[in-house]
């Protein structure tokens, strides 16, 4: 189990290796989406590796690195790659960044994943705004004593994703043209793809896109009292919609081809953050 000092240690370490930036805005990028870290300004690179408490990013176009500059105006400190549960990692290990980023004065964290499409009124390429998660499987990352710096040992969920950053997201996909699905993410621990027996009674439940991460993190910042926001690229439909075999080369083909346009709106939303 971490303690407090184990995030001051992490937290102080990045400060200072980014020189002047002040990081106001975090922003995890999931799989084939690492490309946004490259369009950070005056960057400031930390393999995860040198980070005390982090873990080793071990999923493929995971590049495993911290990226800390200016991006649309904004300081931001982007994770390129993150931790899953399936690479066998507790969910306290799974956590650690945001609390780090919590230490360090981050309000307001931007999440992203590569997605299985339950709902069938989506389609592959579509970009699903995250209005509700649901976890059936696996512990909550706050098992054990709870630490009072970061919050509280008891704690709300009924607005993890913001309703305001929500309205940004809307108002900026509008702008830019892009259709943007709104829906509930179906926390699967993975790594294998879901049954298509999984995928009916998710969809029954409410489920409207599955996947292997997100679900944690939001937890950690529902916890700490970040603002959320959160996007899922619909890579693929989910098991059992098509008569087809998944795969994790259909991920990544996907993220490549919608690169342009997510960018655009993950960009798009920080400019238009604001305060809280």
């Amino acid at each position: 189990m971490y303690l407090y000092n184990d995030y001051l240690k992490a937290a102080e370490y990045i400060s200072s290796h980014i020189g002047d930036h002040k990081p106001e805005i975090m922003v995890i990028l999931g799989s084939g989406l690492g490309g946004v870290a490259d369009l950070v300004e005056d960057a400031a690179v930390i393999p995860y590796g040198d980070i005390h408490g982090f873990a080793r990013s071990t999923a493929p176009d995971h590049a495993g690195r911290l990226v800390v500059g200016r991006l649309a105006g904004r300081c931001v400190m982007v994770m390129q790659g993150r931790f899953h549960y399936y690479e066998g990692y507790e969910p306290e290990q799974v956590v650690f960044p945001i609390n780090v980023a919590h230490v360090m004065g981050i309000k307001r964290l931007i999440l992203t994943n590569a997605a299985g499409a339950i709902n069938i009124g989506y389609s592959v390429g579509d970009i699903m705004l995250i209005r509700d998660h649901i976890k059936l499987c696996a512990p909550t990352p706050f098992r054990g004593e709870n630490i009072p710096e970061l919050g509280p040992r008891f704690f709300d969920m009924t607005y993890t994703y913001s309703p305001r950053l929500r309205e940004t997201a809307r108002k900026n996909a509008s702008k830019l043209g892009i259709r943007l699905q709104e829906g509930v993410y179906f926390y699967f621990t993975g790594p294998q793809f879901e049954t298509p027996a999984e995928i009916r009674a998710a969809r029954l439940l409410g489920g409207d896109a599955a996947g292997m991460s997100t679900v944690y993190e939001a937890i950690a910042a529902s916890h700490c009292g970040m603002e959320v926001l959160g996007l899922s690229l619909m890579t693929n439909m989910a098991a059992g919609v098509l008569p087809e075999k998944l795969s994790g080369s259909d991920v990544v083909e996907t993220a490549n081809r919608m690169k342009k346009p997510f960018s655009e709106l993950v960009m798009a939303c920080i400019a238009d953050m604001g305060d809280e």
